[in-house]
């Protein structure tokens, strides 16, 4: 067993895929104070620890303590999903095994599968077991930029059911219309740890499937606020949804979180309230009743609209009272990417999963606002004072500015070359317009050499995390990473600078400042 630093959470490397759900029950049964979640891996556990209750050295005395115990797959219920074998890579997988694509077929179908750990996104379960020729495929040399949802995919040991439209590099056998994730369903999840999973031939599949219609959004009986205009994003962020890995689901919340909690102090609003998330500008609401709101984030232009037309600009970081029929204009940010918009009282609308954070990736929470729709505002809570004007909290970059993030080393430092790590920190990279709240994807001159090839078994990823794929271009998780993945991470952004990274925009070039080295614990068994 060896502990690996991964930002402020531990990765606990184990052997194979039985440690680590022999550990992971032990966990569960005998719970340490201090850990805060648990996204298991195909041999590995990624721990986020308080690192108030918990120290590093704690936990490693802690678990040197336990037996390893071995635990194989559990005799769970079994649950049948219906396949239509159309995949796109299924003739391939077959010429790659030298058998025909009926015999594909019949392999993936004759045998129980087994739920060992969920992640990646809500609803996606990380099934062994099946069939033992099926479990040799490797992932893509080149992964998708878009899977169907219901897709049915095999890969490095596993197989798996996409349960929503998302990028992935497993290996298409077919297609399932039994939806993977339901919030309507009680667990949302169709598939929990310790199932059993059995995989049905369901024929060709029928000419045309009807499409779920859109949920739509209950107008609220008294709305406070008109959107009339969104810009490129608006999202409702407050600090997201944690402690629900377990479900698949990743914490989400804003991206810059200190500017939300400053403008919800403006407002006289609890910090984690829910606010509005901005990207660039173009946003404009208009006040159907006397509200107070604050902007904060992103540094650019303010205007308000007075109902005869009136415009005067505004200031920013600081309360501002709106009466009915004014509008409330946000410009194009000449430094930083994402405002926040903070309302007094906060947002009126029932939370999906604890938050009314909307989680890009995963699609969880209320759906990015739009033109025309309403908000109504709660009651200020215990009537709190507004705050006064503050300073911004950073001087917040521009295009072609050079920024300096703190990194630490690990969890897979180990997997590239010393010159990799030297240009790690050394190098400029630049932002590139894939960045989203998903990643920042960075561009250097040089890219990251590996040295260690071959594919690495799927595991947790922190928030933060810089992963490295085969491209070896960099990719800075943020607020809507996926929970698990595949390629290694050579170092994590310090805590610190989260924010900021949040705060990037396209064009701005960054400079890795390496603040703690690779530091692996082996533990004693």
């Amino acid at each position: 067993m060896r502990l690996l630093p991964a930002g402020e959470a531990v990765l606990v490397e184990l052997d194979d895929l039985s440690h680590m759900l022999g550990l992971l029950a032990s966990l569960q049964a005998e719970p340490i104070d201090g850990i805060r979640e648990i996204v298991p891996g195909a041999r590995s556990l990624l721990l986020d620890i308080d690192p108030l209750k918990l120290s590093r050295a704690e936990l490693a005395a802690e678990l040197a303590r336990r037996p390893l115990a071995l635990l194989d797959r559990q005799d769970g219920p079994r649950v049948e999903i219906p396949v239509h074998y159309d995949g796109e890579d299924l003739a391939e997988v077959a010429a790659l095994l030298q058998i025909t694509p009926d015999e594909v077929v019949r392999r993936h179908t004759g045998s129980d599968w087994f739920v060992a750990f969920t992640g990646f996104a809500p609803g996606f379960a990380y099934l062994t077991g099946g069939d033992e020729l099926l479990r040799q495929l490797p992932r893509r040399a080149s992964p998708r930029t878009r899977i169907p949802p219901g897709a049915v995919a095999v890969a490095g040991g596993f197989s798996g059911v996409y349960p929503k439209a998302s990028p992935g590099g497993w290996q298409l056998l077919g297609q399932t219309p039994t939806p993977m994730w339901d919030l309507g369903r009680d667990p949302p999840a169709l598939l929990q740890p310790g199932q059993r999973v059995r995989f049905v031939d369901a024929g060709p599949r029928p000419a045309a499937l009807a499409t779920p219609a859109e949920p739509v959004a209950e107008a609220p009986q008294h709305p406070a606020i008109a959107i009339r205009a969104t810009g490129l994003q608006a999202l409702l962020q407050d600090l997201g949804r944690p402690g629900r890995a377990a479900q698949g689901v990743a914490a989400s919340g804003a991206m810059d979180r200190g500017s939300l909690k400053a403008a919800n102090r403006l407002v006289g609003n609890a910090a984690g309230e829910t606010g509005i998330e901005l990207l660039l500008g173009g946003f404009e609401l208009e006040s159907l009743t006397d509200c107070v709101v604050a902007v904060t984030g992103a540094e650019g232009p303010l205007t308000l609209v007075a109902p005869d037309g009136r415009r005067w600009p505004v200031e920013r970081h600081a309360p501002l009272a709106l009466s009915a029929g004014d509008r409330l204009h946000i410009g194009d940010p000449v430094a930083g990417l994402r405002s926040y918009l903070a309302l007094r009282g906060g947002i009126a609308q029932a939370p999906v999963l604890g938050s009314l954070s909307y989680d890009s990736l995963a699609e969880v929470g209320p759906a990015p606002l739009r033109a025309g729709q309403r908000l109504a505002l709660k009651a200020p809570c215990g009537a709190a004072p507004v705050g006064h004007a503050e300073p911004p909290l950073a001087a917040w970059p521009r295009a072609g500015d050079l920024v300096t993030l703190d990194v630490t080393l690990g969890p897979r430092s180990d997997w590239f070359t010393p010159e990799a790590l030297r240009l790690l920190g050394e190098q400029d990279w630049a932002v590139t317009p894939q960045s989203n709240r998903v990643g920042l994807r960075v561009q250097g001159s040089q890219p990251l050499s590996r040295a260690v090839g071959g594919e690495l078994p799927s595991e947790g990823t922190a928030l933060g995390a810089i992963q490295v794929p085969a491209s070896g271009q960099p990719v800075l998780f943020l607020a809507d990473h996926p929970l698990t993945g595949g390629y290694p991470v050579i170092a994590c952004i310090a805590p610190w600078h989260l924010d900021l990274a949040g705060q990037m925009p396209v064009g701005a070039r960054l400079r890795f400042n390496i603040v703690a080295g690779f530091e692996p614990q082996r533990l004693p068994r």
